[in-house]
């Protein structure tokens, strides 16, 4: 006995030659249609900064312009480098990371540049930083620092310094996008001594 063929509405690819002959996918129903362009419901960090590129291109502000640039490109060195490695668990992460090494470099150069006399050079890279923070979450304050320190401390029986990786690692699991970790480094070292 044979099984009847079953007709299945799944994407067919067809050829659109208004367009030099580039292959599209059409749907042949309509929930496939809405479904298959359809984007995740959760807004991505990515999508706010080129939208972000876009306003600051109308409104003609090119040093924020420059600044959105710059951010886009240091994602998209990250996103080759993973090419190659393992995929980070979602992409905010590796774009909050990255936006973070960039606010921890422009820090260390304004503070460079000042002690360096250069007041022109440090406030470029206050106006890229201030750029840039706009996209990180809300950072902790030390104080909400030094609180979440004390309760990973508590919980996972931290007593000595010989434990500092194991509240550190604890820490950047659970408030990693919200803090400099090397002055979370710093508190944690402190609250052992």
């Amino acid at each position: 006995m044979r099984a009847k063929a079953q007709r299945l509405d799944v994407p067919r690819p067809s050829v659109n030659l208004s367009r030099g002959g580039m292959l599209r996918y059409v749907a042949t129903s309509p929930i496939l249609a809405r479904d298959f362009h359809r984007k995740d419901l959760k807004d991505m960090l990515r999508d706010t900064i080129k939208s972000a590129q876009v306003s600051a291109m109308k409104a003609g502000d090119k040093p924020r312009l420059a600044a959105v640039r710059l951010i886009l490109a240091k994602i998209k060195d990250r996103d080759i480098e993973l090419r190659t490695g393992k995929a980070p668990d979602s992409d905010d992460a590796m774009v909050i990371e990255v936006l973070q090494k960039m606010a921890k470099q422009r820090r260390e150069s304004i503070q460079m540049y000042r002690d360096g006399g250069r007041t022109e050079l440090a406030d470029a890279e206050a106006g890229e930083l201030a750029v840039i923070e706009e996209f990180l979450p809300a950072q902790m304050s030390d104080a909400e620092i030094q609180a979440a320190i004390e309760t990973i401390k508590a919980e996972t029986g931290a007593g000595s310094i010989k434990d500092m990786g194991k509240v550190m690692a604890e820490l950047k699991a659970r408030h990693g996008s919200e803090m400099d970790m090397s002055k979370a480094s710093a508190l944690v070292k402190a609250s052992f001594g």
